[in-house]
């Protein structure tokens, strides 16, 4: 590992540590080092807060002329909630600039670069180029496509089952797999369930984190015949609040009385019978929804699988062998006659999570447009 590296892996773990807590924004680290020394450091906290570049600034004072910055994304050159970064790293002092991605937004998308070049500083772009582009994946997503980044988890036993026959899943995983899902909840936006899930098991949705002090996502409910029990645990407020996705033609009466109980209800089209996603996610994306955990079951799995709308699998598999013809798994939907229609998958990481294994991978088209297929 060069200087560079070692130093632009600092950036990124900072970033890192902010993950869920800047949407929309991305998450950005700066490292500012003078003489083998760190003079400051710096994350985007939140959104409309201080860009990382100016917490390291603040920190470094004085110490930053003649010294080499380090950010984990290009320094913004444009009017946001912020001013632009670009120009802070312009009249700082420093004598090089290390970056490494470019930013995928229009209104920056090199920009920034420029304008620090041009005064002079000296700029590198690429340093650990991949590893950056990963940790904002939702936010590269999101400005490339104007959709949320869709993540499928589901847990399921070593033979592909995610229930018994008759619905009961309580529990594939152990109680560490568990608390990675609550974590991952902490980072999102929404956790999107159908009506299914929320009939069958009742779920509160909410993040329970073992430290506590979790984000609660926005709850997201696809009913799109409003069965929803006005005293489902998901109707309780106090905590997070629910959207109900629903059709055009729901009922009123019952729509006004989840409205009494604080749910939101968005409606969207129906097609052969069924909601709309890709409406559907258009409307959640309009209202500041930039990531969605899907945690339904097989139908609701099958149905985002089939609209081509994952972005990411997180796969808990069990160490347990469930059998049964007629028990669950994870995809339902219509059947295909070969294998040739199965979905591709790019297995970027396998882990153990406790005593569980957890996958993570990407539909063969979006490993392309992340950069992680493998050479």
């Amino acid at each position: 590992m060069t200087m560079d590296q070692y130093y632009m892996q600092m950036a990124l773990d900072l970033a890192s540590s902010a993950k869920g807590k800047t949407n929309p924004n991305p998450v950005v680290g700066a490292v500012i080092v003078k003489d083998g020394v760190i003079a400051g450091t710096g994350i985007h906290r939140k959104a409309g807060e201080p860009h990382a570049e100016v917490h390291a600034f603040r920190m470094a004072g004085d110490y930053a002329k003649g010294a080499t910055l380090y950010v984990t994304l290009e320094p913004c050159s444009h009017y946001g909630k912020t001013p632009p970064c670009a120009n802070l790293v312009k009249d700082s002092g420093v004598s090089r600039v290390v970056v490494a991605a470019q930013d995928p937004n229009p209104e920056v998308a090199g920009r920034g670069i420029e304008l620090i070049r041009n005064a002079g500083i000296e700029v590198e772009v690429g340093i650990l180029e991949e590893e950056a582009k990963k940790l904002n994946e939702r936010f590269i997503h999101n400005m490339q496509t104007g959709s949320p980044f869709i993540i499928s988890k589901y847990a399921m036993t070593a033979d592909g089952k995610i229930a018994a026959h008759n619905g009961q899943s309580k529990w594939v995983t152990g109680k560490e797999a568990r608390h990675s899902v609550h974590r991952l909840r902490n980072e999102v936006d929404a956790i999107l369930v159908g009506i299914g899930t929320v009939l069958a098991d009742n779920p509160s949705l909410t993040t329970r984190l073992p430290e506590g002090n979790g984000k609660h996502p926005i709850r997201v409910i696809m009913d799109r015949r409003l069965r929803m029990p006005l005293h489902a645990a998901v109707m309780d407020a106090s905590d997070a609040k629910t959207w109900i996705v629903t059709g055009e033609n729901a009922d009123p009466e019952k729509a006004e009385l989840l409205r009494q109980k604080g749910a939101v209800l968005i409606h969207v089209p129906e097609k052969e019978g069924v909601l709309d996603l890709h409406a559907a996610m258009e409307k959640l994306y309009a209202n500041g929804i930039t990531d969605i955990l899907v945690e339904g079951g097989a139908e609701i799995n099958a149905s985002f699988l089939r609209e081509g709308l994952i972005n990411k699998f997180l796969i808990y598999i069990a160490p347990k062998i469930l059998g049964g013809r007629n028990s669950l798994s994870p995809f339902a939907g219509a059947d295909v006659n070969s294998m040739e229609s199965a979905a591709d998958l790019h297995i970027e990481k396998v882990e153990m999570v406790g005593k569980d294994l957890c996958i993570t991978a990407y539909p063969v088209k979006e490993s392309e447009e992340i950069g992680s297929d493998e050479g």
